[in-house]
């Protein structure tokens, strides 16, 4: 199938420190003190201009069977989670996406220095990527619903049962290499901010 890239500037990726904080830990109900709410919105603020948000995606027919196996593509495996997921759905996107190796530099650097900055900035960067992938997210949903059909829910590698192995046919399948991302022996990606996921089209 062929792929799609999908690029947006640093400026357009929500800065949502709320967001930031529940990552670090911290609930609505038990908000960051000031002084981690301050930490939160400088490291927001330093990481942001570095992003460079990147994602490649492919649409291919799938087939769910009753006996819960998924097939798409040459792929074919088990997996009662997935198959709920996309129970009744004609088609699955498999996406890449990274918001690019600079936000794991300043990170590293951080952590580096024994600053206290680091922890915070895992924290920043896991916001920024999801905040990416939810613009990624609803382009694939608009697109979708010019055809008449209606997108199911992200899902991706090593949730539920589905295995971190399966990294390997979204690197197989989809140009990785070509928004700079890349597969490590151990199935952590590279950079690290990054997401991989089906999303089903009924």
């Amino acid at each position: 199938m062929t792929p799609f890239f999908y690029k947006r500037a640093a400026s357009e990726i929500q800065c949502d420190e709320a967001e930031a904080a529940y990552y670090l830990g911290y609930k609505k109900i038990n908000p960051p003190g000031d002084d981690v709410a301050g930490l939160i919105h400088k490291n927001c603020l330093k990481m942001q201009p570095v992003l460079v948000p990147q994602a490649v995606y492919a649409e291919y027919e799938l087939s769910v069977g009753e006996d819960e196996t998924v097939s798409f593509a040459d792929v074919l495996f088990r997996s009662k989670d997935l198959a709920r997921n996309l129970r009744n759905c004609r088609k699955v996107v498999l996406f890449a996406a990274t918001i690019g190796a600079q936000a794991d530099m300043i990170i590293r650097r951080a952590q580096i220095s024994g600053s206290a900055d680091a922890a915070v900035m895992q924290g920043c960067g896991a916001m920024f990527i999801e905040s990416f992938v939810d613009l990624l997210n609803d382009e694939i949903r608009k697109n979708a619903e010019t055809r008449k059909m209606r997108s199911h829910p992200r899902f991706s590698p090593g949730y539920g049962d589905v295995p971190l192995t399966m990294q390997k046919e979204f690197f197989r399948l989809l140009p990785c290499e070509k928004i700079g991302l890349s597969l490590m022996d151990t199935l952590i990606m590279a950079p690290e901010k990054s997401v991989t996921a089906f999303i089903g089209l009924e």
